[in-house]
C-alpha cells in the first residue's frame, strides 16, 4: 500500500515508519523541518517537507495513498506563548486535514487521538482532540476512519525529572493507589501498524494502553530504577498545581487544562470510556520504561 504518515519523526511516527516499511509498503513521512529529509530517506521512506497549515501541499501529498495516517502537533513553545489558544490551533489543523482529504479522494484515515476525546466535558486539554475527531466525521460516508485513542504516555512522566532531581517527588493533583492505564507509543505504534493493514469500514475506536499502575506504584518502581527508594508521588491541590505551572511560564490556558484533565484522571472520570471498550493490553511495561527513564535520569 500507500501510506502517507504525519508526525515526522515523532516517538510514534518513526517507530511506525520503520515497521511499514519493513512490511514492504510505500510510505511517505510528512516533516516541516527540511534536514529531517535525509534521516527519513535512511528508513527507506520518502520525506514530503510541508506544514499540517499548508492544505494545498497537504493535499497534494495525500493524492494517491491507499491510507493517511494522521496527528495534530504544535511546537513545544506555544505552552509558554500567553496569546495561543491550543484548542483553536488544533481544530484549525483538523479543518485543514478534512479539506485535503477531500481534495485528494483518499478514503482511509488513520487518526491518533486520545482517551477522554469520548466528551467535551470535563477532559481539559483533551477537548481538542474531541473537536477534531468530530471535525473528521463531516468527511462523506466513503471515507473510513480509525479513531486511535491511546491513554496517557510513559513518556509524559519525563516532565517529573527536575521535581525527582530536585526534592525527590513526582507532583501531580492526584495521587494514591488507584490504578489507571499508561501506554507506550511503541505499543501504539505497533496498533497502528496493525489497523493499517487491516480492512475497515465506517467510522471505529480503537483504545490503546500498555500497563497500569498506581501514582504510588509508579514512584516505587521508578524510584527503585534510580537508586532512590524513597521517591515518593506528592498530591496537591488543583490550585498549588495551576500557580506552579503558571509560575514555569505556561500558557494560563494551557496550565488550566492540564489541571482539569488530570483531576480527571484521579477521580477516573477520564477513563469510562475506556473501560467501557477495555483493550488488551500492549508489549512494553512499567518495569520496560523504568529502565528507559533511569538512562535519561543518570544522563
Amino acid at each position: 500500500m500507500k501510506i502517507v504518515i504525519t508526525g515526522s519523526l515523532g516517538n510514534i511516527s518513526k517507530p511506525l515508519t520503520e515497521e511499514l516499511v519493513q512490511k514492504g509498503h510505500t510510505v511517505t513521512v510528512i516533516s516541516s523541518k527540511s534536514e529531517r529529509k535525509s534521516a527519513i530517506e535512511a528508513l527507506g521512506a520518502k520525506a514530503a517537507i510541508g506544514t499540517m497549515q499548508d492544505v494545498d501541499f497537504l493535499s497534494e501529498t495525500f493524492k494517491g495513498a491507499d491510507a493517511v495516517y494522521l496527528m495534530e502537533t504544535l511546537d513545544h513553545s506555544t505552552f509558554t506563548d500567553p496569546d495561543i489558544d491550543i484548542i483553536a490551533e488544533i481544530a484549525a489543523i483538523g479543518r485543514n486535514y478534512k479539506q485535503a482529504i477531500e481534495n485528494s479522494g483518499v478514503k482511509r484515515i488513520m487518526l491518533l487521538s486520545s482517551v477522554g476525546a469520548h466528551t467535551n466535558k470535563g477532559n481539559g486539554n483533551l477537548v481538542m482532540h474531541y473537536n477534531v475527531e468530530n471535525i473528521l466525521k463531516q468527511l462523506p460516508e466513503e471515507v473510513h476512519i480509525r479513531f486511535m485513542r491511546p491513554v496517557g504516555f510513559f513518556t509524559n512522566i519525563y516532565r517529573s525529572l527536575k521535581t525527582i532531581k530536585e526534592k525527590g517527588v513526582i507532583i501531580s493533583n492526584y495521587g494514591g493507589d488507584q490504578k489507571e492505564p499508561w501506554v507506550s507509543p511503541l505499543d501504539i505504534a505497533a496498533a497502528i501498524a496493525e489497523e493499517i493493514e487491516k480492512p475497515f469500514a465506517g467510522r471505529e475506536v480503537r483504545y490503546i494502553a500498555s500497563d497500569e499502575f498506581s501514582p504510588n506504584e509508579i514512584a516505587k518502581v521508578l524510584g527503585e530504577s534510580i537508586g532512590n527508594p524513597d521517591l515518593k508521588w506528592l498530591e496537591i491541590s488543583d490550585e498549588e498545581l495551576f500557580n506552579g505551572m503558571l509560575a514555569f511560564g505556561m500558557n494560563a490556558r494551557i496550565a488550566k487544562g492540564l489541571t482539569e484533565m488530570q483531576a480527571a484522571q484521579g477521580s477516573g472520570a477520564l477513563y469510562e470510556d475506556f473501560y467501557r471498550h477495555k483493550p488488551m493490553l500492549g508489549k512494553v511495561k512499567l518495569a520496560d520504561f523504568a529502565k528507559d527513564f533511569a538512562l535519561l535520569y543518570n544522563n
